[in-house]
């Protein structure tokens, strides 16, 4: 027993340089192969190794459940805390914590938040031979979207702005993701969907060929991907709306994240927040996500740790308005 905690000792108390050496770290998902999350994953797991001492080698494990919330968990309660699990957790996570979600386990706040990718402005948009033309059109015609579930975008954005503004999206829950959502409505299965602009990366032709139409975009800053989308907020009629409204959509800000559990040792933690960083701003990185048009923009665990200590100061009341119109938590 001396022996096992002397060896223990001496792991834990190696400096963050030598630790990394012939380890491998394993780089959890919380979504289906494909998803944006999963392609940012893995193009940045192929490109972190070089910035780390070591050059350790890095698997990734997708964990597709319950929108993120079963890899957030793993990573919280199950995975060892000495920096070789690391996860890419929701972007929805610290806001739905916020409103006492019953099934999330993970407390934002313990997480060591390592930076993130991305910056996901969301949009809804209608087959183009739908009912649905315009935003205007949702105040009186029913618009049948497909969801993967309460904890997604494709679930949270339309049933927050029918219970808002009193828009008629109706949800079809059970599709796997956007990409599935897509192919359904290509095959007149649902007429829409609502999800981040990267999750329409791979279908553009659809925009261009009339198929698909975007009806406005889920944030008040433009979105150079989509310059003429009108923004959700200018239908909003008071400022609480807009108030409701910019609490539950303020995940757009996380990007695509990425978290240590609690408890990792200060140096290792100081180490892989500056190989992300190093790694998003690789030339090679860069030029293959220009390619691939896959958002990598960077955004600091700094900024990550501000957004949920806001969060977490949201006043009562406004925390108790959105859980009556955030879908699962009445």
């Amino acid at each position: 027993m001396a022996l096992a905690c002397g060896l223990a000792s001496a792991a834990y108390g190696q400096s963050a340089e030598d630790f990394y050496k012939g380890k491998q770290i394993q780089l959890v998902v919380g979504y289906g192969p494909g998803n944006d999350y999963d392609l940012g994953a893995r193009m940045l797991a192929r490109y972190l190794p070089r910035h780390i001492p070591g050059q350790p080698a890095i698997i990734v494990q997708n964990m597709p459940a319950a929108a993120g919330t079963v890899a957030a968990n793993h990573l919280y309660i199950r995975a060892p805390r000495d920096g070789t699990v690391l996860a890419s957790i929701s972007r929805n996570l610290a806001s739905q914590a916020v409103l006492g979600q019953t099934n999330i386990e993970a407390d934002p706040r313990r997480f060591n938040w390592l930076g993130a990718t991305s910056f996901p402005g969301r949009i809804c948009a209608a087959a183009g031979n739908g009912p649905v033309k315009t935003t205007d059109d949702l105040f009186t015609q029913e618009l049948i979207t497909g969801s993967a579930g309460a904890g997604s975008s494709t679930g949270i954005v339309p049933t927050v702005i029918n219970r808002v503004l009193g828009t008629k999206f109706r949800l079809v829950e059970g599709y796997r993701g956007t990409g599935d959502i897509l192919l359904a409505i290509e095959r007149g299965e649902v007429q829409g969907v609502c999800a981040s602009g990267g999750q329409f990366r791979t279908h553009a032709q659809l925009f261009k060929d009339g198929k698909l139409r975007v009806l406005f975009r889920a944030e008040e800053s433009k979105l150079p991907e989509f310059p003429d989308a009108p923004s959700i907020y200018d239908y909003a009629k008071t400022n609480a709306q807009r108030q409701l409204m910019r609490f539950v959509f303020s995940s757009t800000e996380f990007g695509r994240p990425y978290v240590f559990p609690p408890d990792v040792p200060r140096e290792r933690v100081a180490l892989m927040r500056k190989a992300l960083a190093d790694t998003a701003n690789d030339p090679e990185l860069v030029a293959e996500a220009e390619k691939i048009k896959l958002d990598m923009t960077y955004r600091s665990p700094e900024h990550l740790e501000q957004l949920v200590a806001q969060l977490y100061e949201t006043p009562p009341a406004l925390v108790e308005n959105a859980k009556k119109i955030v879908p699962g938590m009445r």
